[in-house]
């Protein structure tokens, strides 16, 4: 259903927004919850979306990390193991 998605998707990227505000980088988590009771529908479409954009914003940096370290003649940072790897599943 698009309206779930694009009401998910524009939350999300207003409570990343907010969260150096608020000071608190899980705040996304009291969101959800407070979806959650009403429609978790809507829960999980919002917290696909956050998990989507940290990834994003987590590869963005490492990219950017990479690509500094390659300019400046170093080694960039090592890639994060597998989940696999890490005991996950």
């Amino acid at each position: 259903m698009a309206l779930i998605d694009d009401l998910a998707d524009k939350l999300a990227q207003d409570v990343l927004a907010a969260q150096p505000e608020l000071d608190d980088d899980r705040f996304y988590e009291k969101v959800a919850r407070s979806i959650g009771a009403l429609s978790p529908t809507m829960q999980e479409a919002f917290m696909t979306s956050i998990r989507l954009r940290l990834a994003e914003l987590r590869g963005r940096a490492f990219l950017e990390a990479s690509l500094k370290a390659r300019r400046e003649g170093g080694s960039g940072p090592e890639a994060p193991k597998e989940r696999q790897e890490l005991g996950g599943h």
